[in-house]
């Protein structure tokens, strides 16, 4: 009998998240579906056709103790964890940065740096100590992991910060067979990417309706990056939609 292979996936409810747990349930694992708003985790679930292969956690991920309770629920159920997708993430309007207020930046901090730290700890716990031990670690970065957008200082700042955890990770995971790479995804068509067809600002002060590519080549790609053997890595991946203005950009 083949060996389970178990998969978490925060943000689970909506776009990338969404998109990419249900393509690694389609490939067989099984997946535990980590998000804030339960209906829409019940969603995921439900158009997956997956059953029990599908677990539905809802949770407030940037509390370290709930972090804590969902890894032990995916390991008292399942024995182990072999992908973590660290996907959730939000954005902040484009104002000025000096009118963010504190509690903008540190909820931006929170989900997209704090949220993904505890996860990789409660990940890496689980995968040292298992039989046969390792696993992945696949962190949702962006292109502005690379390049920032216009008034867009609270996300470019933490998404710098997934490459530098991407790194650490890399390194010091290695004697434990765990893999970390990171997948920095350019105008998937989301929700959070909807106003892109309105028009969005660029780096000369104008406008422009930015092209958007399909979710499912991102799903695609991170099923890619899960399925690779222990002993070979992506340690960084771009995937964008061709024509949009970031090679250029500013």
């Amino acid at each position: 009998m083949a060996q389970k292979r178990v998969a978490l996936v925060t943000g689970a409810g909506t776009g990338i998240g969404k998109a990419a747990a249900l393509a690694l349930l389609k490939d067989g694992y099984h997946v535990a579906l980590v998000g804030r708003r339960g209906e829409l985790l019940e969603k995921t679930a439900a158009d997956s056709g997956a059953e029990d292969r599908a677990m539905v956690l809802p949770a407030d991920i940037t509390k370290p103790e709930n972090v804590r309770a969902i890894f032990a629920k995916v390991k008292d159920a399942w024995g182990r964890l072999d992908v973590l997708f660290n996907n959730a993430g939000m954005g902040l309007p484009a104002v000025p940065m000096e009118e963010l207020t504190v509690e903008q930046w540190k909820s931006v901090v929170d989900i997209n740096l704090n949220a993904m730290f505890w996860c990789t700890q409660e990940a890496i716990k689980i995968m040292k100590a298992q039989a046969p031990k390792g696993g992945r670690i696949i962190n949702n970065g962006s292109i502005s992991a690379h390049a920032p957008r216009p008034m867009s200082v609270a996300y470019t700042a933490t998404k710098h910060a997934v490459t530098g955890l991407t790194k650490c990770v890399s390194l010091d995971g290695r004697k434990h067979d765990i893999a970390c790479g990171q997948i920095d995804i350019g105008n998937a068509a989301t929700e959070m990417t909807e106003r892109m067809k309105a028009g969005v600002p660029q780096a000369d002060g104008s406008t422009m309706v930015e092209p958007r590519m399909d979710v499912r080549h991102v799903a695609a790609a991170v099923v890619y990056m899960a399925s690779l053997p222990l002993d070979a890595n992506v340690e960084f991946m771009t995937i964008m939609a061709t024509k949009m203005p970031f090679i250029g950009r500013g």
